[in-house]
């Protein structure tokens, strides 16, 4: 699926590809705009694919993705008194709420996702980054920071040699990673922050499935994502992935990777 929306100078983007035509899309994605023009948001989620048995849950990844989603899209809409942390936790919880009577959410593979959320007025960009999603934020001068939230990247390869080990030692754990589950408290753990808007050209927003550009591929740097994504725009970003996933025949780059995963671009320019 891809859109555009323009209004009062902001233009945005949104593409989210399924890895298999044949299996729902685990990615979701949102963008929202008050009626004034002045300030909007937007949310990227990835929800984690499960192992055999769901995690003793009725609901699947799409679900629960979609729960979530919509709970952080119309906090961060409404309630610009609450934090984007205060916000996660308050729509992890509403979440939970909405199925701990049916499902057992204290298993390590209880649905769940990685999180990109981003809020801006007139004044100011707000950011939060949880698990394995990016946020790349370029500046008026066309520096490009990314915001990431690196913890699995600096978790033992040992402890991730099956779901199993990585269930039992490092997900959702101490000195592991994190994602939103269903524990409201992990919201803590996500990267954050905050700028002036004045000092930001775009921002781009990425699961894991459309980082493989930069992080598996290595086809360029954050700041040739972004310059791609500007020319290209998010469906030729994610077509571009899918060529570089096809012609890796032999996982020189894939390794274990799954051949095609999810891919869900959003792109804001100010």
């Amino acid at each position: 699926m891809e859109g555009s929306c323009r209004l009062a100078g902001m233009r945005i983007q949104l593409t989210t590809v399924p890895g298999n035509p044949a299996r729902p899309n685990e990615d979701w994605a949102a963008t929202a705009l008050p009626a004034s023009g002045l300030g909007g948001l937007l949310v990227v989620l990835d929800g984690v694919t499960p192992l055999p048995g769901n995690g003793d849950c009725v609901h699947d990844v799409p679900w629960f993705t979609a729960r979530l989603g919509g709970a952080l899209t119309e906090l961060s809409a409404s309630r610009r008194d609450m934090t984007l942390t205060e916000i996660l936790a308050e729509s992890i919880r509403r979440t939970a709420d909405a199925h701990r009577d049916t499902c057992d959410l204290s298993h390590p593979r209880t649905p769940q996702a990685t999180v990109v959320l981003a809020r801006w007025d007139a004044a100011d960009l707000e950011y939060l980054v949880l698990s394995d999603s990016a946020l790349l934020v370029e500046s008026a001068d066309g520096s490009v920071r990314a915001v990431l939230d690196d913890r699995l990247d600096r978790v033992p390869r040992a402890s991730l040699v099956s779901d199993a080990v990585a269930d039992a030692t490092v997900r959702n754990k101490e000195g592991g990673f994190f994602t939103a589950a269903a524990d409201p408290s992990v919201a803590a753990r996500a990267v954050t922050g905050r700028e002036p808007l004045a000092s930001v050209r775009s921002v781009l927003a990425l699961t894991d499935g459309a980082t493989r550009w930069v992080e598996k591929f290595r086809e360029g740097s954050w700041t040739d994502c972004v310059a791609l994504v500007r020319k290209a725009g998010p469906d030729g970003l994610v077509e571009r992935v899918r060529e570089l996933e096809t012609g890796d025949v032999e996982r020189v780059f894939l390794g274990r990777s799954k051949r095609h995963d999810d891919a869900t671009v959003v792109a804001v320019g100010f």
